[in-house]
């Protein structure tokens, strides 16, 4: 069985991460997601997630390419996650390219996936907020 991992926030989930996360299942057998938590994100990524781990986390188990989901805690927990789920494959967006490099010396295999381009998180939360300023601009005018 071969088993991929690849780890993200998956806040407002959209169609970019559904095409990572098929990319990535038609990689192997068994996709295993690693979730940043919420402390996570605040501390050391330096984000505002709309939804909680909790609910990224029911999100993520309901897509049929997912097997499992674990939580992502730190930057560090990757190599250990590699040895501890025997993966054979450690995928990311090219957004990432060449950051983890270094997990080649674990005897995984390390590849990077295009983006889709025209899709976003934070596009759409700038999108949102954007909208919601509109929205309450012309409520006044009104």
């Amino acid at each position: 069985m071969k088993r991929v991992i690849t780890y993200g926030t998956f806040d407002l989930l959209h169609y970019g991460h559904i095409n990572l996360l098929q990319r990535a299942k038609a990689e192997g057998d068994y996709l295993i997601v690693g979730l940043s938590t919420d402390e996570f994100n605040a501390n050391s990524k330096n984000k505002k997630t709309y939804f909680s781990f909790e609910e990224r986390k029911q999100l993520l188990e309901s897509i049929r390419y997912v097997d499992l989901v674990i939580p992502e805690e730190n930057w560090e927990q990757k190599e250990k996650d590699v040895m501890e789920y025997n993966v054979d494959e450690f995928v990311m967006g090219d957004d990432w390219k060449g950051q983890f490099d270094y997990l080649v010396d674990t005897g995984v295999e390390v590849k990077y996936f295009s983006r889709t381009p025209e899709i976003s998180t934070t596009q759409i939360k700038r999108d949102l907020n954007l909208s919601s300023l509109v929205t309450e601009h012309d409520s006044v005018i009104k």
